[in-house]
C-alpha cells in the first residue's frame, strides 16, 4: 500500500475547521493507504507558545484525532517528538536544503514579517516538514492549496540528498489535494482559529453550537429577509456542504436564491446537522478522557510502530552518509 504522512500542530481541541479541512480526509483515507499521522509538537515550538499547556494540548488533539474515527488498528498515530529520528533526519537534511528557497517560502516570509528576531526554526521549518514525511519514505502527503509549495522544496531536497547520497533512495513526496472547500471562520473574514474566537469546536453542547451559529456572518446582500442571496460566497453554505446531505444543500442553496426563507432558518438546519454530526464524536472523546493511563499508552503504541519504520531509514541514511557505526 502507498504510504501516506500528515501532522497536525497540538493546537489543543479540534473545531470543525479542522475537522472539515483535514482531520475527515484522513479519516476516510486511513482504509486506503498505509497511514501514519502524527501530533507535530516539535512543529509547534517554532514560534512563541505555551509551556505549561503543551503536554495538555497534545493529550486534548490525541482526543480528537481518535475521537473523529482515526483508528490505531488501521493507522499509526503518534506525537512526533516521541520518536527522536525526526529530530536526526532534520539535521541531517539542512545538509543539503537550499538557503534560497527557505527564504522564499511564503509561509517563512509572512510569519517573519511579525517578529522582531527571527528563529532559525521558523526558516527550517520545512525541513522538519521534509523529515516528517521522508523518514517513512512517504510517497503522498495530503494537503492544502497553502502546502504546495512546501511541498515542492520537500520534493527538491529529496532530488539533492539523492543526487549526493544515493540514486533514488528518498522518494519524492506527492501533493494528495484534500477536496473541501477552504471553511472560513464565523466572522467569514478569517481562517477559523481559536485564537480568533470564530470557531465551533468538535466538543460543543448542542446548546454551544446553536449560541455560535446564530449570529455567524452570511451573505452581506441579505439585508432582510426579502434579499434574495448567492450561497456560492457564503461562508454559511460552505459549512453546510460539510455536514448536511446533497439534499439539503440544493434545498438551502435554492431558498437562499430565492429568498425562500431567512438566514436565522439555514443556520438551524446546519446547527441540528452539525449536532447529529457531533454528538458521537464529543461521547466517544469523553470515554477517552476519562481513562488517561488508556489515551497515553495508545500514543505509545503509535510512537513504537513509527520508530520501527524510522530506526530502519535513519540506520540506511547514515549508512549512505558515510558515518562510522556504533556499537
Amino acid at each position: 500500500m502507498t504510504r501516506v504522512f500528515s501532522g497536525i500542530q497540538p493546537s489543543g481541541e479540534l473545531h470543525i475547521g479542522n475537522y472539515l479541512g483535514a482531520v475527515q480526509n484522513w479519516v476516510q483515507l486511513q482504509h486506503q493507504h498505509a497511514c501514519l499521522f502524527s501530533i507535530v509538537d516539535l512543529h509547534a515550538i517554532t514560534q512563541s507558545y505555551d509551556v505549561a499547556t503543551l503536554a495538555q494540548r497534545t493529550l486534548d488533539m490525541a482526543v480528537g484525532l481518535y475521537a473523529s474515527g482515526l483508528d490505531p488498528e488501521k493507522c499509526i498515530v503518534f506525537v512526533q517528538s516521541h520518536v527522536a529520528e525526526h529530530s536526526e533526519l532534520n539535521w541531517l537534511l539542512t545538509t543539503v536544503a537550499p538557503l534560497g528557497e527557505l527564504e522564499r517560502q511564503t509561509q517563512f516570509k509572512d510569519k517573519s514579517q511579525r517578529q522582531e528576531s527571527i528563529p532559525a526554526g521558523l526558516l527550517n521549518y520545512p525541513i522538519l516538514q521534509a523529515a516528517d514525511v521522508l523518514l517513512y519514505k512517504g510517497r503522498l502527503v495530503p494537503v492544502g492549496e497553502d502546502q504546495v509549495q512546501h511541498l515542492e522544496l520537500m520534493r527538491e531536497i529529496a532530488r539533492r540528498w539523492n543526487a549526493r547520497f544515493g540514486a533514488g533512495y528518498f522518494p519524492e513526496p506527492q501533493p494528495l489535494l484534500t477536496k473541501s472547500k477552504r471553511v472560513l471562520g464565523l466572522d467569514g473574514q478569517a481562517k477559523m482559529s481559536k485564537s480568533l474566537g470564530n470557531t465551533i469546536g468538535l466538543f460543543e453542547s448542542p446548546e454551544a453550537i446553536w449560541e455560535k451559529l446564530r449570529p455567524a456572518a452570511t451573505d452581506p446582500a441579505r439585508k432582510t429577509r426579502k434579499d434574495p442571496g448567492n450561497p456560492d460566497i457564503c461562508n454559511i453554505f460552505t459549512i453546510h456542504q460539510g455536514f448536511s446531505s446533497a439534499a439539503t444543500q440544493a434545498d438551502v442553496a435554492q431558498k437562499c436564491r430565492t429568498a425562500g426563507w431567512g438566514c436565522l432558518d439555514c443556520k438551524r438546519v446546519l446547527a441540528d446537522n452539525i449536532i447529529a454530526a457531533l454528538t458521537p464524536i464529543r461521547e466517544r472523546a469523553e470515554a477517552l478522557r476519562s481513562d488517561p493511563p488508556g489515551l497515553i499508552e495508545r500514543l505509545r503504541a503509535g510512537a513504537a510502530k513509527a520508530r520501527a519504520l524510522a530506526t530502519v531509514t535513519i540506520s540506511e541514511v547514515r549508512d549512505r552518509m558515510g558515518f562510522l557505526k556504533g556499537s
